[in-house]
């Protein structure tokens, strides 16, 4: 088995050779990034969007952050996700914003026939009426994760708050107006209802969640350690999709808006 492997990845990285040696460019016709709504995704130098992902309209994705294979991270509803500093979307995951908020005001300037986003940029206007400005709670439906924060595979974020050293397990449910404070594990399969507030420091799980226990200090030191090694495979993935870097991409984006940029 180790033979054969060797023998393939040979023969793919000469195929590879050659096309590169031939002049022909190899790209992808799907597209990772996607502006909405006058709305552009925006990462950094050393965010890794995976080339089966689809981030779509007002994402900021933080420095070492990163969105795994057919994951979405889509914010086409006129409010923002955040992905955090060091943290992960993985595999298939969904993270979205609510399309229409209960006790929204009609209260925008920019009416017309069309859809748009308002002015302050926290909410839709469609065929003249403002949809969906404010949760129950009062605060926009945006979707925040945090900090050295991991969503499993399979999970489902809408509307909802999960901050700074969480770990989200995989096929979670985290839904409109609930949060999630730091240091905390959600188990697999486990299901946060709507404006509901998970305290620090524990272990939850169920459907819906339940209070499990308190975490530890090497619980916690491992959320952390988790999402590190999330990043460092980032990398890893970043240099085999693309080996010259994506820098050029943030230049070219630059020279078309008329800034002029030096090397750092």
């Amino acid at each position: 088995m180790a033979t054969k492997a060797i023998i393939g990845r040979g023969l793919r990285e000469a195929g590879a050779a050659l096309k590169h040696s031939s002049g022909l460019e190899v790209f992808t016709r799907h597209r990772p990034k996607m502006t909405f709504l006058n709305q552009k995704p925006f990462q950094t130098n050393d965010t890794f969007i995976a080339p089966t992902a689809s981030v779509i309209g007002n994402v900021t994705n933080w420095d070492e952050s990163s969105v795994w294979y057919n994951a979405v991270v889509r914010a086409d509803s006129g409010f923002p996700i955040t992905i955090g500093f060091c943290s992960n979307v993985q595999e298939g995951a969904v993270v979205t914003t609510v399309s229409c908020a209960k006790g929204a005001v009609n209260s925008d300037p920019l009416k017309g026939a069309g859809s748009h986003t308002n002015s302050t940029g926290d909410g839709v206007v469609a065929g003249g009426g403002e949809v969906g400005k404010v949760l129950e709670t009062g605060f926009p439906p945006v979707t925040h994760i945090g900090h050295y924060t991991s969503i499993g595979s399979g999970s489902v974020l809408v509307s909802c708050r999960v901050d700074d050293f969480c770990d989200v397990g995989d096929k979670c449910t985290i839904l409109e107006g609930a949060w999630v404070e730091s240091h905390v594990i959600l188990e697999p399969g486990s299901v946060v209802p709507p404006y509901t507030r998970i305290p620090s420091g524990g272990r939850w799980g169920g459907n819906p969640v339940k209070f499990l226990g308190e975490l530890g200090d090497g619980a916690k030191d491992g959320i952390k350690k988790k999402a590190e090694g999330r990043g460092v495979m980032a990398k890893e993935h970043a240099v085999e999709f693309l080996p010259v870097g994506s820098t050029y991409l943030h230049l070219e984006d630059l020279e078309r808006e008329g800034k002029t940029a030096i090397q750092g």
